[in-house]
């Protein structure tokens, strides 16, 4: 007679049946939990409406993440055709109407079933600045004009209004240390250094300014559970545009037919008309009595002189604070690397001078010999550059050099501290980001959240929980063992 064997009895059928699925269980959860899945993306539209130009810029972030820890990116940029919003006070609804391109664009670029939930702001900056101080009913009626074409878009629209000189300051700073994740790791901050047309921002975390001395220069932050006390102050009508102007404001005081402009290359020479000169609220004060028409604007390319020239622009006489910029504005002991981007870059870009490691004294030797080159053969280096830029880069990068080391004080040992950027992991760099951050309530005030365990970590653990629960299984039909070992035999 044989002996019963134990495994076929139903009890020990269904033990094992059940830890075999609940193994195979284990294994499929630690697949599943750890596929890759496709990737949702929640989408934002920042229109910059700067003096020179209008940009528009598309950002996008994991849906599911949003201000925690997803990661706000740049995918697409479009520039809009013609000047800056503020240009169109006598025929405003031309404002709206230069937008037209580019939100076609970005209807095409945006996923269509995202359209409803985008959010789409405008920011305009200096240009429509010194517009409402000179005429606010003309800024009024452009931004009727550009609301009008902006609500006939399928986006969420949010609004335009004029940023002021401090925010654009301090969303810039933002930008720049969200990209380079500079806030998340906790890193010493990098200052920001903006240039336009109308305006300059300077932006920097000092460990010796705490707000109290200027009180209206301080902005204070929480981000990503770190505390910031940001210096951050805009110069209105300091932008190289308005400075131009300045600068030719004081060669012509006395109202001459003529005059000879060391900020433009030897050769150069070009008619310009006094009440265009003048028509800005930087220099329209200084509109000299009883001016002719016109005037004959040569150029012969001396760097120092033109320096000469730039610096009468600033005011180093007075100063009430601990120390100061320029124009009596406070400003503490500069600290850390600073990002110098739109205009700084372009400008310092195409003189080939980005590489702040050089010399301070070699850039201006560079800048020297640039200037002093004839405009004829200006003209036939860079044959693709407009004109109208190219005939400005003597004077803008002598006002860019003497900005930032004139006023804001930078020296020959600190000038290698900056860096010339323009985008940063393909973002642009520039207030827009931040801008929006705040906006959709993005910035992240705390650290965030991480899993528990890396990914290693977790497939480690259910290995070991899947091995354990076979060990387990096995040791629970102990009991069987010492008759199964046993050989059958007959009575």
């Amino acid at each position: 007679m044989k002996e019963k064997n134990p495994w076929h009895t139903p009890v020990t059928i269904i033990i094992t049946v059940i830890g075999v699925i609940a193994i195979v269980a284990l294994v499929t959860v630690a697949v599943l939990q750890n596929r890759p899945v496709s990737q949702k993306y929640k989408y934002g539209i920042v229109l910059d409406a700067g003096s020179s130009h209008t940009a528009l810029y598309i950002y996008e972030w994991p849906a599911e993440k949003d201000n925690n820890t997803g990661r706000v990116e740049q995918t697409h940029s479009c520039k809009v055709k013609g000047k800056g919003i503020s240009s169109y006070a006598s025929e405003p609804w031309k404002a709206g109407e230069s937008l037209t391109l580019c939100m076609q664009e970005a209807e095409q670029k945006v996923p269509k079933k995202r359209h409803h939930e985008t959010p789409l702001y405008l920011g305009a900056t200096a240009g429509m600045r010194l517009l409402n101080m000179e005429n606010s009913s003309a800024s009024d009626k452009v931004f009727q004009a550009v609301e009008k074409a902006l609500q006939k878009s399928p986006f969420s629209y949010q609004g335009a209004r004029i940023l002021s000189g401090q925010e654009e300051g301090a969303f810039g700073w933002v930008t720049v240390n969200y990209l380079d994740d500079r806030l998340m790791q906790g890193l010493e901050t990098t200052g920001a250094l903006d240039l336009g047309g109308a305006s300059t921002q300077i932006s920097f975390v000092s460990d010796n300014y705490d707000g109290s001395e200027s009180p209206s220069n301080s902005v204070a932050f929480r981000l990503y559970g770190n505390d910031y006390n940001l210096y951050t102050h805009s110069f209105l009508c300091y932008g190289k545009d308005q400075v131009l102007r300045m600068a030719l404001a004081q060669q012509t005081q006395s109202g001459p037919r003529t005059i000879l402009d060391p900020c433009f290359h030897p050769g150069y020479t070009e008619i310009k008309n006094y009440s265009v000169l003048y028509d800005s609220p930087c220099v329209s004060d200084r509109k000299p009595q009883g001016a002719p028409v016109s005037f004959n604007h040569r150029g012969n390319g001396s760097f120092g002189q033109c320096q000469e020239i730039v610096k009468s622009v600033f005011n180093f006489t007075s100063c009430k604070y601990s120390q100061c910029s320029f124009n009596g504005v406070f400003q503490p002991l500069l600290q850390g690397p600073f990002g110098a981007f739109s205009a700084y870059y372009f400008v310092m870009n195409f003189l080939n001078l980005t590489d702040t490691s050089i010399p301070l004294d070699t850039v201006k030797d560079k800048l020297t010999r640039y200037c002093a080159t004839p405009w004829d053969q200006i003209k036939l280096q860079h044959p693709n550059v407009k004109l109208n830029y190219l005939e400005e880069y003597c004077f803008s990068g002598t006002y860019i050099l003497t900005l930032l080391t004139e006023g804001y004080n930078f020296t020959s040992e600190s000038y290698s501290n900056i860096k010339f950027i323009k985008k940063i992991k393909g973002s642009d760099a520039g207030w827009t980001l931040g801008y929006m951050l705040n906006l959709t309530n993005m910035i992240p005030a705390e650290a965030p959240d991480s899993p528990p365990l890396p990914h290693a970590g977790y497939v480690s653990i259910v290995t070991i929980i899947a091995l354990l629960l076979v060990v387990l299984f096995i040791l629970s039909l102990r009991p069987l063992w010492p008759r199964c070992s046993k050989q059958p035999h007959i009575i």
